[in-house]
């Protein structure tokens, strides 16, 4: 690799500081497109990323720079490396974050009812709580212009900050989850998987969110700690037995459909296959056994309704159970009891909310003797939607599933050995994704009753009384998409007949927003579209990823490519963790303990805030410190200040030249073996191991090193040459290690005597630093050096004197190999102790030991 862009030299000022770099230096890349991507480079040559497109809802906070930073570093690596990087930046702006920000901002609401009004006016500026809680309902597509208004504007903040962290992305590159390449991209997708026999449609109990009035997927379930109470309710069993149930939801009884026992509880054995009679409403069920009942918990014995939770799912399912269904789409009873259930106790719980329900149910069956004691109250864990605010129901509804092995057996062995043919990082994290496909009890759930999102591509024929075949989609052709079945007819239909019976309807709902997201290596990397493009990038190299979404995107993401292409989409995928607050605690909006990164960027500059972030490890939580910015910042002013001192030596001049002398060649043989490890480490993707030990190289560079040789290097000859020669290969290598953490600076002193960009120079390797030197070199001899040169600072140290005193004399004791190897760089110790004479002693003590006489 040679250099190439920035072409001329800057020289070294006389004052160099951080401050502006960040501009100067993200203009510079920009205008000569230091980070773009060469596609004509082949495929072994290209090393592509799947970068995570953060959700534009919002503001950026300091888990996106931590995770981001670790990507780049890779990027700057492989870039340096001599691979084209294929790095996109992609922004999450389609879903519920999207559309729940902009309900919030300006005091909105989507109705589908209302019609397109042009010459509707969002307010100019956010608007306050009254307006939030009164919303002023407007047409769907009113709403969604709303949402590209509102995300266009956040994607230029978050591209601001990106840019002004140092991100090497190519910005020409980027792409939206709503753009129309990523709607055609998911539309494409699923027809696919529909046209195969992977998408399916199905009139089934579904877990359904009330705030956001839509269907939510199991990867985005959450438990939270929520207070209840248990209720005992008497049911009437035969012979006048009475049969005592144990639950925390008595507002779902109307909903009961069977008693469930252990098959082995012997309390109950004699009512398996019998009825029972529910409290208040009389109503009989059966009894059945299930391997699912838990004989410790409660009574021993459960209530199944439809539907309570999960197990009441997989209950329902498994025994062939009836069906009573109450609650509604808006988390209240419904108006009309269901099929068997009398009307007259019913009447007083009809449209009511759950807790309303609870309540009045709960006096009903005092009244009627039929609770048990008084409710005892508990803490236990309730789902929720991951972005929601009030407990998930599950009711019956027809929705959209893609298959993942949650119900086949086969499918699910596939992606289980998906995930060991991937390569992690750390490798534990691969259990998660075990566990996850492991424990998967049903498809994915891919639609959504939103409006913010990518349309589901089908149409359905109305029969001549207007009800929808939903057996039999339409579907339009790919060439056409991406396509709105709200607004755009089917093939051979005209817009006329849309509603009509005999005609047709648009489905109304838009995929998940994982839907899309799992598609991320397909959409920018030219996928149907640009085909000479997707060979030369996918499958992609890395996926960079926190590890808390490996259930979501990463597995999803795999799915997909898995159905679609029989592949993975990456060959590797590195994990994150968490960003906790200095009590180690994870940092959070509702917390309070979130901190921002743009004001903490310009007060003490990008490099000090990737440096704390790149002393996180792959898979580690890391807490944030605002010590370890500032050692940052002193790390990156200590780079400018020896980099101006070697350069003013001459070393600019000498950068080809060999190191003669055994002090140089022995701090060249340790700098050989520091190249080593950091290129292992950041092969092996560990920035931090990579910057722990460029960084302790460097501090004992500046000083022991310059210290110990700048007196030689301030004169002529050879032994100067050799000083200045040392200096410059040392400078050169050590900016090249640093680039990946540290690009601002980096390239602020390359610029002082480089051609090019830092971030396009070649890697530094073990050859070329050997290479820069006449003979081997041997690091002890560095370290001896040190040691001596210590003892000696400490002598003044202790006398309180000036580190310039001199020293008459001073006597150096130990074994008299080690004073050998020490006579070998006795005028630079000398030079740099200011030491007028120095004798050495041998064999006198075990050690070395330096006294100094003052």
């Amino acid at each position: 690799m040679t250099d190439t862009t920035i072409s001329a030299r800057g020289g070294v000022p006389e004052r160099p500081s951080l401050d502006g770099l960040e501009e100067t230096w993200a203009r510079r890349w920009e205008s000569d497109r230091t980070y773009a991507f060469d596609r004509t480079k082949e495929r072994s040559d290209v090393y592509a990323i799947d970068t995570p497109p953060p959700t534009v809802s919002g503001e950026l906070h300091m888990g996106h720079v931590f995770s981001y930073t670790h990507t780049d570093t890779v990027a700057r690596f492989q870039r340096m490396r001599g691979r084209t990087v294929f790095y996109p930046m992609g922004w999450d702006d389609n879903g519920l974050p999207t559309e729940r920000r902009v309900q919030n901002v300006y005091g909105v609401r989507p109705d589908p009812a209302l019609p397109y009004d042009n010459n509707w006016r969002p307010p100019a500026a956010p608007v306050d709580d009254a307006a939030r809680k009164n919303p002023t309902a407007i047409s769907r597509r009113n709403f969604i212009e709303l949402c590209e208004l509102l995300t266009v504007e956040d994607e230029k903040a978050f591209e601001a900050l990106w840019r002004r962290l140092g991100l090497s992305v190519d910005w020409s590159l980027t792409y939206t989850t709503i753009g129309s390449a990523a709607r055609a991209a998911s539309q494409r997708a699923f027809l696919r998987n529909l046209a195969r026999g992977e998408a399916y449609q199905a009139e089934a109990p579904t877990l359904w969110d009330v705030g956001y009035g839509t269907a939510v997927a199991q990867a985005e379930l959450e438990d939270r700690e929520r207070p209840g109470a248990y209720h005992r309710l008497r049911f009437a069993g035969p012979d006048g037995r009475e049969v005592l149930i144990d639950t925390t939801r008595p507002e779902l009884l109307p909903a009961c459909v069977a008693l469930v026992c252990h098959p082995d509880d012997e309390r109950y054995a004699g009512l398996v296959g019998a009825s029972v009679r529910t409290p208040v409403f009389g109503v009989e069920v059966p009894v059945r056994a299930h391997p699912l009942a838990d004989p410790a918990k409660g009574t021993g014995i459960a209530m199944v309704c439809t539907f309570g939770d999960l197990t009441d799912v997989t209950w329902w399912r498994e025994l062939r159970l009836d069906t009573r269904v109450v609650i509604g789409r808006d988390g209240r009873l419904l108006p009309e009891p269901p099929a068997g259930v009398p009307a007259e106790p019913y009447a007083a719980l009809a449209g009511q909310t759950v807790n309303g329900a609870r309540r009045t149910l709960v006096e009903l069956l005092a009244d009627a003797g039929d609770l048990v004691g008084e409710p005892r109250p508990i803490t236990h864990p309730v789902k929720f939607y991951e972005r929601g605010d009030r407990p998930l129901e599950i009711v019956s509804t027809r929705q959209w599933y893609l298959r993942n092995g949650g119900r086949d057996a086969g499918l699910r062995e596939e992606l289980l050995a998906r995930g060991r043919e991937l390569r992690w990082v750390p490798e534990h994290m691969r259990h998660r994704y075990e566990h996850w496909v492991g424990g998967l009890i049903g498809d994915w759930l891919v639609s959504r009753q939103r409006f913010f999102g990518v349309p589901v591509p089908v149409w359905y024929r109305l029969d001549d009384t207007g009800e929808p075949d939903w057996s039999h989609p339409l579907t339009p052709d790919e060439a056409t998409l991406p396509i709105d079945p709200s607004s755009e007819s089917p093939p051979d239909y005209e817009e006329s007949q849309r509603g009509r019976p005999g005609g047709f309807a648009g489905d109304p709902d838009v995929l998940d927003t994982w839907a899309t997201s799992s598609l991320t290596p397909q959409i920018v990397g030219g996928w149907e579209t640009d085909p000479d493009l997707f060979a030369r990038v996918f499958p992609m190299d890395l996926r960079p990823q926190g590890h808390d979404i490996i259930r979501t995107w990463l597995f999803a993401t795999v799915a997909r490519s898995h159905l679609e292409h029989g592949a993975l989409p990456w060959h590797t995928a590195v994990l994150s963790g968490w960003i906790l607050d200095p009590d180690r605690k994870k940092m959070s909006k509702s917390k309070g303990n979130v901190v921002t990164p743009m004001a903490l960027l310009e007060r003490n500059g990008s490099d000090a805030v990737r440096y704390w972030a790149a002393n996180g490890k792959p898979g580690m939580d890391l807490a944030f410190d605002p010590a370890q910015v500032k050692v940052g910042r002193r790390l990156a002013t200590k780079l400018l200040n020896a980099s101006r001192f070697a350069l003013g030596l001459g070393a600019a001049d000498a950068l080809r030249a060999a190191a003669t002398r055994p002090l140089d060649t022995a701090m060249l043989a340790e700098l050989s073996g520091v190249v080593a490890t950091a290129t292992t480490a950041f092969d092996g993707y560990d920035h931090t191991a990579a910057l722990m030990a460029t960084e302790a190289f460097f501090w004992r560079f500046c000083d022991d090193y310059i210290e110990l040789v700048k007196e030689r290097a301030y004169g002529t000859g050879p032994a100067a040459d050799s000083a200045r020669a040392a200096l410059a290969t040392a400078l050169s290598v050590q900016l090249r290690l640093f680039a990946p953490v540290l690009p601002f600076v980096t390239e602020e002193v390359w610029s002082w005597w480089r051609y090019g960009s830092v971030h396009r120079a070649p890697w530094p390797t073990t050859y070329e630093v050997g290479r820069a030197m006449e003979a081997p070199g041997d690091p002890d001899l560095l370290r001896l050096a040190a040691d001596a040169l210590g003892q000696v600072r400490r002598a003044k140290s202790e006398r309180k004197l000036s580190m310039k005193a001199d020293v008459p004399l001073a006597e150096a004791l130990g074994p008299a190999a080690v004073l050998d190897q020490l006579g070998t760089v006795a005028d630079d110790l000398r030079a740099a102790g200011r030491i007028a004479k120095l004798d050495m002693l041998p064999d006198r003590t075990t050690e070395l030991v330096v006294a100094c006489a003052f």
